[in-house]
């Protein structure tokens, strides 16, 4: 794994971490981003696993940057461990730019916003899946020039610093394009809007397909600059 490539992850890492206002459910994400146990990680850092969780609960007083330098690398080793999937992952948003014309606006929460008062925002309906979880950022993502213009592996830049975000599919007719897109690609979002479409004429196969993956689908038929705007100024 290129040493750059990791040390500008690890920074990217540990600064969000330290500078944020929730260290440790900063810390949490990325873990989650990792997809790294609890267990895992304090077997790792050898430390007990009831520490990582009152590190991420805010139980424990947050930890010093010495201390969050060495989770940081620890996560990184883990990763590069099982063959750096993740590390790749996050290589292709350091490394690429963001088309406007694909991407309407991206956006990482430092800390987890409850998906229910994230769907109630933009005037959300549920078509499957539960609002009882949390999301940590969201990208609004023009549906057609997404599916005609990204490769699989460049498909995976929308997903900015995680995948626990909701991706917000503009102009849909059916919303069975964006989901065969998801897929087929390794990574999965915890949340799917379709924007511009009433739940009635969601295509049959949508469901379907994200219950295999476990995703939430929402629509909403609020306009596209509006969901952008708003989303934009709430303060979370």
């Amino acid at each position: 794994m290129k040493s750059d490539l990791r040390n500008r992850l690890a920074e990217k890492m540990a600064g969000e971490i330290t500078l944020s206002d929730s260290p440790g459910k900063a810390l949490k994400k990325w873990r989650m981003s990792f997809n790294i146990p609890q267990a895992v990680l304090s077997e790792r850092l050898d430390v007990s696993p009831s520490v990582i969780s009152d590190y991420e609960s805010g139980r424990r007083k947050s930890p010093g940057t010495a201390v969050v330098g060495k989770i940081v690398d620890t996560i990184l080793s883990i990763d590069e461990a099982s063959g750096g999937k993740y590390i790749k992952k996050f290589a292709k948003i350091l490394y690429s730019d963001v088309d406007d014309d694909v991407i309407y606006d991206i956006h990482d929460y430092p800390s987890p916003v409850p998906l229910a008062r994230f769907a109630e925002l933009i005037q959300c309906q549920t078509v499957c899946g539960s609002l009882s979880q949390s999301i940590y950022g969201y990208t609004v993502i023009n549906s057609l020039n997404a599916i005609t213009q990204l490769s699989s592996n460049e498909f995976n830049r929308i997903y900015g610093w995680s995948t626990e975000r909701a991706l917000i599919f503009t102009d849909v007719t059916s919303g069975k394009s964006p989901m065969v897109a998801i897929r087929v690609t390794p990574f999965k979002p915890r949340v799917v809007v379709l924007q511009g479409i009433e739940p009635a004429l969601v295509h049959p196969l949508v469901p379907k397909m994200a219950e295999k993956d476990r995703i939430t689908v929402l629509c909403t038929g609020m306009d596209v600059d509006k969901v952008v705007h708003i989303l934009r100024d709430e303060q979370w």
